[in-house]
């Protein structure tokens, strides 16, 4: 295949938000290589985020496991293939083994197997130094989606993020979903992500309430997985136009209830990255991780400024500050989410 006519594989295994993030690589590769063929290689619980995508030609996968024996005889069907570019944008053992088997040791073989190679790099040492001695040398904000794409420049691409959506859903799937939820609906709503990994990364609950409490005028549904159960006491404030979908949703129905909605209030979690790719508003509120902050315009992230922050990769923690527990986020009151909501127009009849 000619340069004129790029086939390009990009790999990216988990987790739910650096996969949304990803997606934007197809559309940023499309709209600068209007000819390219564009495959992705993912874990099978995230191939229908990738499905739909208009720029996105067919899609493989591993299973959750991914034992020695699955990635080898993956690995050994992709070469077969005829590549004339490969991203390794996940970086870990399994991206590592497949692409070994492509590309060959180090990259040792590129020449022969004829493709261009990427790998998007961990930055092991800086991380090291950010967390053993506060040496912070990464960009502020650290922009996750920005750093997927930076290494296509290598490729003599920008690595500007692609407009919205980059998240789309099949009209068979929209039919489906609106039958199951729409009739259960507001009109218009503005949506509520409480949870996140870890328990050093979630706005205290009670904030929620605040903000719920304080748009009187505004109906508002909870989104989350089976275990985020202790969301559920929100819909006590105003159960009348607080909607409770926790846990019965699927990753990509969540993502299309997000969709729908006027505006998201989010931890640093995968919705927040939903909202970005399907150019909703947002309202981030970012805490202890300093990783995977948002990129784009339409979402207005709300933080503190600690010495203390960040403390921990994913912020599993433990918190560090002496003077109060997640300072970082308690100090972030409901007054400035609302005033960002207010900002976005969702209080407008």
């Amino acid at each position: 295949m000619s340069q004129l006519h790029p086939k390009v594989l990009v790999f990216r295994f988990s987790s739910f938000g650096d996969v949304l993030q990803s997606l934007s690589i197809a559309g940023c590769i499309k709209e600068q290589w209007k000819n390219a063929e564009i495959h992705f290689c993912t874990r099978e619980d995230f191939v229908p985020l990738f499905q739909s995508h208009s720029d996105i030609q067919k899609v493989w996968s591993i299973s959750k496991k991914g034992s020695w024996r699955e990635l080898i005889h993956l690995a050994q069907t992709l070469r077969a293939e005829n590549w004339t570019h490969i991203y390794d944008c996940h970086n870990n053992l399994r991206s590592r083994v497949i692409c070994y088997f492509l590309n060959g040791f180090l990259g040792f073989r590129k020449w022969i197997r004829g493709h261009q190679f990427l790998r998007r790099p961990i930055y092991r040492w800086k991380r090291f130094l950010l967390f053993r001695f506060r040496w912070n040398l990464f960009p502020k904000p650290f922009s996750g989606q920005g750093a997927l794409l930076k290494p296509l420049e290598k490729w003599g691409l920008r690595a500007a993020s692609p407009s919205t959506p980059q998240l789309y859903f099949s009209l068979d799937f929209n039919k489906e979903v609106e039958k199951k939820l729409k009739p259960q609906f507001p009109q218009k709503f503005v949506a509520l992500a409480p949870s996140a990994a870890f328990l050093l990364k979630r706005w205290p609950l009670n904030y929620f309430k605040e903000v719920i409490q304080s748009m009187a005028h505004i109906d508002f549904v909870i989104l989350g997985g089976p275990e985020d159960t202790f969301a559920s006491e929100l819909v006590e404030v105003a159960p009348e136009r607080v909607f409770n979908w926790i846990g019965q949703l699927s990753l990509l129905e969540s993502a299309w209830v997000v969709a729908q909605s006027t505006a998201l209030v989010a931890n640093d979690t995968g919705l927040m990255h939903v909202a970005e790719q399907v150019g909703r508003p947002c309202v981030a509120l970012m805490g202890p991780a300093p990783f995977g902050f948002p990129s784009r315009v339409t979402t207005r992230v709300l933080e503190r400024e600690l010495d203390c922050r960040p403390c921990s990769k994913h912020g599993q923690g433990p918190c560090i500050n002496k003077e109060t527990y997640q300072k970082c986020l308690v100090d972030i009151l409901p007054a400035e989410v609302i005033e960002c909501l207010k900002a976005f127009g969702v209080d407008n009849d």
